[in-house]
């Protein structure tokens, strides 16, 4: 791993580190050979063409990078979720309402070639 993506992950406030843990561990279970490095400033998993961001912030964590309307129903079954265009935040307590079968097929949905 880059060394300025580990020291993106270490700097991650305890009470994020959890769900930033959970979304990462889902993204590289679904594409091991997914590159990593650090792009605008966050966490940016690379696979073939396409990028997943995965920042953390003080609500939680946010995921950008998907093509519109390519979320693998996520938005459809969590629109709360979504925060202005190309934005999906999630903060801690929103965590336990959303499977890791959504959270792939959204990481699917988002990294397919």
């Amino acid at each position: 791993m880059d060394q300025d993506v580990q020291d993106y992950i270490d700097r991650i406030d305890p009470q994020h580190r959890p769900l930033f843990d959970r979304v990462h561990g889902l993204i590289m279970a679904a594409y091991p050979a997914a590159t990593l490095s650090l792009s605008y400033r966050m966490p940016s998993y690379r696979a073939g063409g396409r990028r997943l961001h995965l920042g953390v912030w003080q609500h939680g964590v946010s995921l950008y990078g998907w093509p519109q309307g390519q979320d693998g129903g996520f938005i459809a079954r969590h629109p709360d979720l979504l925060v202005g265009k190309g934005t999906i935040r999630i903060r801690p307590q929103d965590a336990t309402a959303v499977s890791d079968d959504e959270l792939s097929a959204l990481i699917r949905a988002t990294l397919q070639a």
